[in-house]
């Protein structure tokens, strides 16, 4: 069977190679592209080629190519060699190994021997080279040793450290002198006490000339004694006294660096509080000054809250021992002997009895005081300190000592005179005091939960007192105390907000109050702007829902009353005015330009109101110089009441106010001698509540009142709006006015005053506008129904008109096949890419699980073994 299969495959692959041979040589399969007629000088590409000859071409280069580099992608196969001058022909070998040897030497210097030292170096210690010091020659002098540091000579080193080798050399030597001279060699013996009397010899010798030394050092500093008493001249002391010593004159330098010297230098501050601290400090301060108070109201004694400033000695331990009055003892000498008497008796316990409880009230009243108190103390002890510090040189210690026992002394007598002050106390006193704590304002409150409790708060009170107590209130029930104190705050927003406007309704209204409590509101609305916001949004919106009501129903309203109009100053203090809209000013400024334009006006009271709101239109606008057209239309309707004549008019004038009728002259002066009395004012903000003029001259009084406050208005608008370009088309109706048809002769000189400088102001903008006309543009003609005829030359071809044009043409022709030939390209790259990926893939997924059925085999093996080696010891 095996032979049988092995014919087959070879038959088999005889067959393939004749069909692949019988391709090739097959005339059918053979592509030709054929041509119409031959074209001199153009090159044509695969004329002729087998199917798939050119795609296998391609892959085979991309293989070459392509595959190469993504094989090689990320790899490196090359060595560098990195050496120093290995590439540089001018340096000859032997300077190539010299330079290696040193930049290696340096690098392992560097980095291995960074803190070992160098043995090239020669450390020294006092210009002493350390390696001649270790060799121990330099050993310590004493009175026997010789001057040479402990050396021995030579001669006794060779004798008792040399073995006796010297020796017998010099005797040898002088046994040969003997042999010529005749003379006897001398022994060992002998050699060495000759050796011993040199050496006590050049002792006796070092000596003598140390004393001789040491004698002439002597002599020589007595000579030098008695020749210095000739060449310092010193005075007597009592000279020195009489004459004045002159200082030297400090240069500029000395002068700065003892200045730099004696500043104070800065010391550590204490940290920033917290919020929440703050307010748990005030609330403190608050009950303690409130227990102060009742207990005052019940009687009880109260120290005196003013604390002392004591000194402490050089000497205080700081550990809070005071030595009172009864621990003194009184030392007495008699008869020789000391005497210690004690005061004893029922006075003297009654007495110090007293002190302890003065001393106890006054630190009570200590921990009671209010701000002002405190700050003055502190203020006093710096400028005490101060003072101590500019005299801390010329004191010493035993003068703090005496210091600290006078003060303590003086501290004594005060706190025994205070305790005889409170003793002496009558009932009409203590009486009188429970009065004045009654009298006085509590400085604690709880939160109102309803409006009605804040007025009982609130009743009865001066406007300075109603802002202490809301003040009080805020600080008792900071948000941070408590958890339930935020709503209430918030709560009491709302109720201070409806008692402002409670107390502008009133008559007379209380504006002062009003001006006091503006502040708390102000703070209230610092902690909580969105409650604000809301509110007063609320309060707007309402206002304006209910002026477009009465409109509809009678087809006029009234001005805003004065509790309105507070509302609006209100929200200007508030909240941000210069905002491009805000919730909470934009319905503001919204509410008062509906009201200059719907308002009607029909006595002085309607003049004052709408003059208000010009002034808080005004204010609105300042910052941000929005133009409000309703300002301009309103002041220039108030200016045109003042106008006598109004029969032919080169303005026109604009709702509510009308050219002519019943109330036209509101603003005309019935009397021209009433403008010598006349006096300029500010504008009451009472009199948009109540308005009462019993007389002609009081009424002109009031018309020059706020013709003054009217024309300060436009001159403040022209000041505000001059920089825009419709500035004079904006005035030229309140120019005119001004100019031709009001009579400011008749007027007081500081209304003629503002009258000339809103002119000059007017008059000086330059006219740089054109009127206003359509663009001009290119007339859009009508859609014809007749064809569009082009004219075609050539058909098939594309030609242009001109040489250049056809360049451009064949270039941008050529650009795109070029571009969609190298589009084409990169696709096919990545396909081919892609695939060798996915046969990576594969194979190494064949590969793994090749491995795996292996491993799975070997284990299957194993497992096979070892139960058949475990059936067999179960059968023996």
């Amino acid at each position: 069977m095996g032979k049988v299969a092995k014919k087959r495959s070879l038959a088999d692959k005889v067959r393939k190679t004749k069909t692949s041979s019988e391709i090739k040589n097959n005339p059918f399969e053979v592509k030709i592209n054929r041509k119409k007629f031959e074209v001199l000088g153009r090159k044509t590409k695969h004329d002729v080629g087998l199917p798939g000859v050119s795609r296998s071409k391609a892959n085979t280069k991309r293989k070459e190519t392509l595959l190469k580099e993504y094989k090689q992608k990320n790899k490196c196969s090359k060595f560098i060699d990195r050496r120093f001058g290995e590439y540089d022909t001018n340096m000859a070998p032997e300077d190539k190994i010299l330079q290696r040897f040193a930049m290696e030497r340096q690098r392992g210097h560097d980095k291995k021997d960074m803190f070992n030292l160098n043995e090239e170096e020669e450390l020294t210690h006092y210009g002493q080279s350390l390696a001649e010091i270790e060799k121990f020659n330099d050993l310590a002098n004493s009175d026997d040793e010789s001057e040479e540091k402990g050396l021995l000579s030579a001669e006794l080193t060779a004798s008792h450290f040399g073995g006796g080798g010297g020796l017998l050399r010099r005797k040898a030597s002088g046994d040969q002198h003997e042999d010529e001279g005749g003379h006897r060699a001398k022994s060992r013996q002998e050699l060495i006490e000759e050796l011993i009397q040199k050496s006590k010899q050049e002792k006796r010798q070092r000596q003598v000339q140390r004393e001789e030394a040491q004698e002439l050092t002597e002599k020589l500093d007595q000579d030098w004694k008695s020749i210095q008493a000739l060449m310092v001249k010193k005075t007597p002391r009592a000279e020195q006294a009489d004459e004045p010593e002159e200082k030297p004159k400090l240069d500029k330098y000395d002068m700065m660096v003892r200045e730099l010297g004696f500043e104070m230098k800065a010391q550590p501050s204490e940290r920033m509080k917290t919020p929440e601290e703050l307010a748990r400090e005030a609330r403190e301060k608050l009950q303690t000054l409130e227990a102060d108070r009742l207990r005052r109201m019940m009687g009880q004694e109260v120290g005196d809250s003013v604390q002392r400033q004591s000194h402490l000695s050089a000497d205080d331990l700081n550990d809070g021992f005071i030595l009172d009055k009864d621990d003194q003892k009184t030392l007495a000498y008699e008869d020789g002997k000391w005497n210690i008497g004690e005061e004893t008796g029922e006075d003297g316990d009654e007495d110090a009895e007293e002190g302890e409880s003065g001393e106890e009230d006054e630190s009570e009243a200590e921990e009671q005081d209010e701000d002002g108190d405190e700050e003055a103390e502190e203020e006093g002890e710096e400028e005490g300190g101060s003072s101590e510090e500019e005299e801390e040189d010329g004191h010493s210690d035993l003068d703090s000592e005496q210091e600290s026992e006078d003060e303590g002394r003086q501290q004594q007598e005060d706190e025994e005179t205070s305790a005889e002050v409170e003793k002496s106390l009558s009932k009409e006193e203590v009486k009188a005091q429970q009065e004045a704590a009654k009298a006085e304002l509590p400085y604690t409150f709880t939160a109102p939960e309803k409006y009605s409790d804040l007025k009982d708060l609130l009743y009865g009170h001066t406007p300075d007192n109603q802002r202490l107590i809301v003040a009080r209130t805020q600080k008792c029930n900071h948000p941070s105390l408590a958890v339930g104190n935020k709503l209430k705050l918030q709560k009491m927003f709302g109720f201070l907000l409806e008692y402002i406007g409670e107390l502008a309704t009133r008559s007379p209204p209380e504006l002062t109050a009003i001006n006091k409590l503006i502040p708390e509101l102000y703070a209230l609305c610092q902690m909580f702007p969105d409650v604000a916001c809301k509110a007063l949004q609320s309060l707007l919106g309402d206002a304006a829902h209910g002026l477009e009501e009465v409109l509809e129903v009678k087809g006029h309203v009234a001005f805003p009353a004065l509790d309105m109009l507070i509302y609006l100053k209100v929200t200007a203090l508030l909240f941000p005015t210069s905002d491009f809209r805000h919730p909470a000013t934009t319905p503001a400024l919204l509410y008062i330009s509906q009201a200059l334009t719907k308002c009607p006006v029909r006595s002085l009271k309607d003049i004052t109101s709408g003059l208000v709101l010009c002034c808080l239109a005004v204010e609105y606008v300042s910052f941000s110089k929005r133009f409000l057209p309703e300002l301009i239309n309103f002041l220039a309707g108030t200016l045109h009441l003042a106008v006598q004549d109004k029969t032919s008019l080169g303005y026109a004038v604009v709702p509510p106010f009308r050219t002519s009728g019943r109330n036209g002259d509101l603003l005309v002066l019935s009397d021209a001698e009433s403008c010598k009395n006349w006096s300029k004012k500010e504008l009451p903000l009472s009199a948009t509540h109540h308005l009462e003029l019993q007389t002609d001259l009081d009424r002109d009084q009031h018309r020059l009142m706020c013709l003054s406050t009217c024309l300060d208005l436009v001159k403040r608008c022209c000041l505000l709006y001059k920089d825009l370009t419709s500035f004079p088309q904006i005035f030229q109706p309140i120019r005119t006015l001004l100019s031709k048809y009001l009579q400011v002769q008749t007027l007081p000189e500081p209304l003629q005053e503002l009258h000339s400088t809103i002119l000059e102001v007017i008059s000086a903008a330059p006219v740089t506008n054109t009127p206003l006309v359509f663009e001009k543009k290119k007339p859009i003609p009508l859609k014809l129904l007749t064809p569009k005829i082009v004219e075609v030359l050539d058909y098939g071809k594309k030609r242009g008109s001109t040489k250049d044009e056809r360049e451009k043409e064949r270039l941008n022709h050529k650009y795109k096949k070029e571009f969609k030939g190298a589009l084409r390209e990169i696709r096919k790259d990545s396909r081919f890419l892609a695939r060798e990926k996915l046969n990576e893939v594969m194979n190494r997924d064949s590969e793994r699980k090749r491995k795996v059925k292996e491993l799975f085999g070997s284990l299957a093996t194993q497992e096979g073994e070892w139960k058949a080696l475990k059936r067999r010891k179960n059968r023996r």
